[in-house]
């Protein structure tokens, strides 16, 4: 048993450290639960919890909502890059990369909010087609979006459901263009923020991330009507965005 006291939770990160150095946890695997830790050590899950938040902070551990506590490999992932104004997924792209690109997806009508309306041209309450993605790298949650389409564009044709018939999974533009619409390349503005509770818990990390927030926003190149506008979500230390392509390319 560790001693008790405000030093506890060091004496637990140091020896949980020595048993990482050693190899008896290899990168990549399961630490103890906090329960398990309790039973070897005699203390509270808050002394656990402290020790595994120095060591996340050390950089040794990783946290994954919902799964436990991993031994982070010191190897950081290869970065991917995005390549802004796709269309669609950019499986292509992804392919490139050498890794296999998939998504989830959840499509329901409702009421524009007041900044979507005004992102799309439309009036508050008007309705949207409002779909969420989860997609996926190698099979794991990769990054996060939201997208909104005016039903006043879309609602009287068989694209109306982005994931769902005849037209899905093609991408924004390919499906547009099944009713005379064409879009040129999006409108995006980046910025950087922390994940909320809600796009950590989905993409299996902790709350705080640092991620890349991307405002995208398709427009009719006839007329400049908003067609489609989406919010991407990306962890920061996986992703980097590219902008333009070199000649030839």
């Amino acid at each position: 048993m560790t001693g008790s006291g405000p030093s506890a939770y060091l004496q637990v990160a140091e020896q949980l450290r020595d048993r990482i150095a050693s190899g008896e946890y290899p990168p990549g695997s399961q630490l103890p639960s906090l329960a398990d830790l309790r039973a070897q050590y005699g203390f509270s899950h808050g002394v656990g919890q402290s020790a595994y938040r120095l060591l996340e902070q050390e950089g040794v551990v990783l946290a994954k909502q919902g799964r436990g506590y991993f031994v982070r490999d010191q190897e950081p992932p290869r970065p991917l890059v995005r390549h802004a104004g796709a269309t669609g997924p950019d499986t292509t792209g992804l392919a490139e990369q050498g890794v296999t690109p998939s998504w989830r997806s959840q499509s329901t009508t409702e009421a524009a909010s007041p900044a979507i309306a005004e992102r799309l041209g439309i009036a508050p309450e008007d309705p949207v087609m409002h779909t969420s993605y989860v997609y996926l790298v190698d099979g794991e949650p990769g990054y996060l979006a939201e997208s909104w389409e005016p039903m006043a564009v879309t609602g009287q044709a068989l694209i109306v459901l982005p994931e769902a018939g005849p037209y899905s999974g093609i991408g924004i533009a390919a499906r547009m263009a099944r009713i005379g619409i064409e879009v040129g390349e999006p409108v995006e503005q980046v910025s950087a923020r922390n994940l909320t509770r809600a796009e950590a818990q989905a993409l299996t990390l902790l709350p705080g991330v640092p991620a890349l927030a991307i405002r995208r926003t398709h427009y009719d190149r006839a007329t400049g009507r908003p067609v489609e506008t989406a919010d991407l979500v990306l962890p920061g230390e996986r992703w980097a965005t590219r902008y333009g392509r070199p000649p030839g390319a």
